[in-house]
């Protein structure tokens, strides 16, 4: 059992491994009021993880102990995620009489017939999510299993950062946690939204549609500001970590704007449109109430005006802190900037009060 669904009492930093850096968050909270305690950003060395596998744990360990040491936080249990694609779901439907003990034995008998991994390769965690509509002498089990391989590497990078994994969740989850800080900001008189949170990364982009603050779907799509800096490397002649920069802290040539920026906003703007239709295509819905934009090209000057023009349907950048507090050793302006970037750590840190 792999911990996605395990209750944890202890504070627990939100450790998100992307494709491009390591993002670590810590919370507080106090009543229903969260605070940020530390946070940090560190980019990660080029492909040493590569469309959401690690492939150089020892690097990526190496970047973890640069953010804890950069964000100053004292705590040393972390929760990290795996990436949807990576897991396989399935709600089962078990007896209702069965202790959970009496669960796990009996899940692990039966698993081989749910996952098509040999069992030694795979960690398993399950829920029970309640009686099943169906028998009420039964109770719907979701059950979740990902290939070991994915979870040991992300505890090994882990633990040559310092850290000790306690939780290993799934990214869609850790949005669908983090969303319930955005409510408040998408509301109308609606209760059930259905909303759409496109979370464009380095190089993939992940659309989450949420019904009645629950992912009904999640699809992943190899595309993300990875395009816009190789086109700046490309055009101005510059390095990865040049470019990089050049992005982020201005100082690139007149032309850039026009030649370089507009073209890219154009192609997130497409992306969006793009995910959604393939979402209405596939599923019996045909509209959602609005779009959250998350990720580190979220950031992007008036990309969410864009994608409200084209897509006609209420957009915003993503903050799960603009409610929240934050303690003395956070940056308020630079949180504010990575702020869209933070969801799945976010959501992960959150973990410390489920």
């Amino acid at each position: 059992m792999f911990g996605i669904f395990g209750k944890k009492k202890e504070t627990l930093l939100g450790v998100d491994i992307s494709s491009s850096s390591v993002k670590l968050l810590e919370l507080s909270k106090s009543g229903d009021k969260y605070r940020v305690e530390s946070y940090a950003v560190e980019p990660l060395p080029a492909n040493s993880v590569v469309e959401k596998n690690i492939t150089d744990a020892e690097a990526v360990g190496e970047i973890v102990k640069k953010v804890v040491g950069k964000s100053r936080t004292g705590v040393r249990l972390a929760s990290v995620a795996v990436a949807g694609s990576a897991v396989i779901t399935k709600t089962i439907q078990m007896s209702a009489n069965l202790s959970e003990q009496e669960l796990e034995d009996q899940i692990s008998v039966e698993a081989d017939q749910y996952i098509p991994y040999p069992l030694d390769e795979v960690a398993i965690d399950f829920e029970v999510l309640g009686e099943s509509e169906t028998n009420s002498e039964q109770v719907d089990v979701l059950l979740a299993a990902c290939r070991k391989e994915n979870v040991e590497l992300r505890e090994d990078a882990l633990e040559i950062g310092g850290l000790t994994t306690r939780v290993v969740d799934v990214e869609a989850y850790a949005i669908e946690r983090a969303f319930t800080l955005l409510q408040s900001q998408v509301d109308d008189a609606e209760d059930e939204l259905t909303v759409a949170i496109v979370d464009i990364g380095s190089t993939m982009t992940t659309l989450s549609v949420l019904a009645d603050a629950k992912t009904i779907y999640t699809r992943e799509q190899l595309f993300g500001g990875k395009q816009l800096t190789e086109e700046i490397q490309r055009r101005y002649g510059l390095s990865v970590e040049e470019a990089g920069l050049a992005k982020k802290q201005g100082g690139l040539p007149d032309d850039y704007e026009r030649e370089v920026l507009e073209p890219f906003k154009e192609a997130v703007v497409q992306q969006v449109a793009r995910s959604l239709q393939f979402f209405f295509s596939s599923s019996q819905y045909n509209e959602v109430d609005c779009v959250i934009l998350a990720g580190g090209v979220a950031s992007t000057p008036n990309i969410a005006e864009l994608v409200q023009d084209k897509v006609g349907i209420q957009t915003t950048v993503a903050n799960p802190f603009a409610e929240m507090t934050l303690g003395p050793k956070v940056n308020a302006s630079a949180l504010s900037n990575d702020a869209p970037s933070l969801m799945i750590a976010c959501g992960l840190a959150m973990r410390s009060f489920d």
